[in-house]
């Protein structure tokens, strides 16, 4: 539930002038600008930290067992990324220097829900959260891959993909699903968010072929039931082509979050029609949608050799690339031509690239003034040059993959301050937003995050606003390079980044997830009840005007038995039979 705030009774609440506490604090943060994007308020205050969240915001002096000077700094929410795929030791410690104290993977998500949250708690730097995986569930059931335990998640994924492609189909990409599997998929999600996942991750853009428009419904509508979002890499991102441009894909995704009343967030909506894409998310906030979307300040995207978007199909004839000038190989240090792609494509379909979109760099400046277009870094995974995985102790030069990895966020405040953007606006784009969307949803751990008051979370990144910048760029050597200009870094009120240095041995990152649910709530389709719901009673009596036979709420309150027979017309040719047989039998009947 959305929390009612009166800004002028916050501000004299959290910021007036008080005496400082009995008992000195944890920590306290000295002379520094503090902005809290929900306030709006910015002014120079002394912060005090204690049990891990903000005790006092203050003019007046506080002492502490820990102080840091921020006089010239900015003091702020610490920022939060929703699509961080590099969730190993070295991918949080990068991004820590970026200023990043809440990292979760929306997009990919994980399995075994339960297991991937004990696996990580109590061993993690920063804050951490997943979504349950859609592509995961399909594996699961279009190539029977078992996928247990806790690393069902980035950056194992590709390992997975290689598997399901062993038999020579990637099942999970290119098989349509019958009701019977459309069921299975959606009873696997229903345990991942019964075991707490703060939603469902889709990967249908690299399923385009696979995932039909119903399994997609159903999909959101398992998220629905818990009053959860779906966060999807839609169908056709980053198409520019009619009738598959991208709009379209988020067409698609944002009616079900709208008909179904759900939570939607839209990935890296930095490609061709984001501008469109942006006003119906506008438009449908305006309405009471809980819906919105993130971007990457570069004009590079990455992916993987295997991927649907960069086949010939679709980057050459659709979009109208050249490889030779468009798909940048890290482990090579330059580009490819398109005998080296197919090379690739074909012996290692799991390998990273890079792909350039030239529009993007007129684009760039004015994703950073469009309100609730959140920043997300979709860092990748920390891998070498030879795909070896990074530990915590690797050089930031020894990293080979997307700089956004590295320095989006410093990137955001740099590219958003050389064009005016206020400060405060780019923020909200950083955290606040971020915040209140999740929290919006009954996320208990996002409603006292993103913002900078007293007795929220003491996540807080300190910066130069002048100064900050990225380091990261495309050339090998440099994809890696930490941002410069966030000297300190707090995770849970726990001085994580010292003097622009991650410290060694500190692991204050807390879960962000949901609370564990005794029951699922899965219910499984069939066209039974279908018929039931969405059809007329035409047998004595005549015409039954009961309102539950036509209301669209009824079917995910009834439980209905599944009949693999019986399979939808869109799906197998046996339902338009079925339909028929119906007709016949009226016919015959009156």
């Amino acid at each position: 539930m959305a929390r009612l705030l009166c800004p002028a009774l916050l501000l004299g609440a959290l910021f007036a002038p008080s005496l400082p506490a009995a008992e000195p604090f944890d920590l306290v943060i000295l002379n520094g600008r503090v902005m809290d994007p929900e306030t709006q308020f910015d002014g120079v205050r002394n912060l005090g930290v204690r049990d891990g969240r903000i005790a006092l915001i203050t003019e007046q002096p506080i002492e502490g067992a820990q102080t840091i000077d921020a006089s010239g700094l900015v003091v702020a929410p610490g920022f939060i990324d929703t699509e961080q795929h590099g969730l190993g030791p070295w991918g949080i410690k990068v991004n820590l220097r970026d200023g990043v104290t809440t990292q979760m993977d929306f997009e990919v998500g994980a399995l075994n829900i339960d297991q991937w949250y004990a696996h990580r708690t109590g061993n993690t730097q920063a804050n951490f959260g997943t979504v349950v995986g859609q592509e995961f569930a399909r594996m699961r059931v279009h190539d029977g891959l078992a996928l247990e335990g806790p690393n069902v998640t980035m950056p194992y994924f590709f390992d997975y993909r290689a598997q399901a492609a062993e038999d020579g189909v990637n099942g999970w990409s290119t098989s349509r699903s019958s009701v019977e599997q459309i069921n299975q998929v959606t009873a696997i999600l229903d345990e991942g968010l019964r075991q707490g996942a703060i939603g469902v991750g889709s990967t249908i853009g690299y399923a385009q072929k696979g995932i039909t428009t119903y399994e997609m419904l159903e999909a959101q509508r398992a998220a629905a039931r818990y009053g959860r979002l779906t966060a999807v890499h839609h169908r056709f991102h980053p198409s520019a082509a009619t009738p598959t441009e991208a709009p379209t894909g988020v067409n698609e995704v944002l009616i079900n979050a709208m008909v179904l009343k759900a939570p939607l967030q839209i990935h890296h909506d930095n490609d061709y029609g984001w501008w469109e894409n942006q006003e119906k998310l506008a438009l449908a906030r305006a309405q009471g949608h809980n819906v919105w979307a993130t971007y990457y300040l570069w004009i590079a995207g990455s992916g993987n050799y295997g991927a649907s978007i960069v086949a010939p199909e679709t980057w050459e004839q659709a979009m109208g690339y050249k490889y030779e000038e468009t798909i940048y190989d890290p482990q090579l240090d330059r580009f490819v031509t398109k005998d080296e792609f197919l090379k690739f494509q074909s012996e290692e379909p799991g390998r990273t690239l890079i792909a350039y979109s030239p529009p993007r760099k007129q684009w760039l400046p004015m994703w950073t003034k469009v309100e609730h277009f959140v920043v997300a870094g979709d860092g990748m995974p920390g891998l070498d040059v030879e795909g070896n995985r990074l530990e915590w102790e690797a050089p930031y030069e020894a990293y080979a993959g997307h700089p956004r990895a590295a320095g989006t966020h410093a990137a955001t405040l740099r590219i958003a301050r050389e064009n005016g953007v206020p400060l405060m606006h780019t923020l909200s784009q950083l955290s606040y937003w971020s915040a209140k969307h999740l929290g919006d949803t009954g996320l208990k751990a996002m409603q006292e995050r993103g913002r900078l008051q007293e007795g929220m979370v003491a996540d807080i990144v300190i910066f130069d606003a002048d100064t900050v910048t990225e380091h990261a760029t495309y050339k090998t050597g440099s994809n890696g390079l930490p941002s410069t200009g966030i000297p300190h870094v707090l995770v849970n009120g726990v001085w994580v980044v010292k003097d622009s240095q991650v410290q060694a041995d500190l692991y204050p990152g807390q879960p962000i997830r949901f609370p564990t649910q005794e029951t699922g709530r899965f219910e499984p389709i069939s066209a039974e009840a279908w018929l039931e719901t969405y059809t007329i009673k035409t047998n004595p009596p005549a015409l039954d005007l009961d309102d539950s036979a036509l209301n669209p709420d009824v079917q995910a309150r009834r439980p209905t038995p599944f009949d693999p027979h019986h399979l939808f017309a869109h799906e197998d040719p046996r339902m338009a039979h079925l339909f028929q047989c119906i007709h016949d039998h009226e016919e015959s009947h009156p």
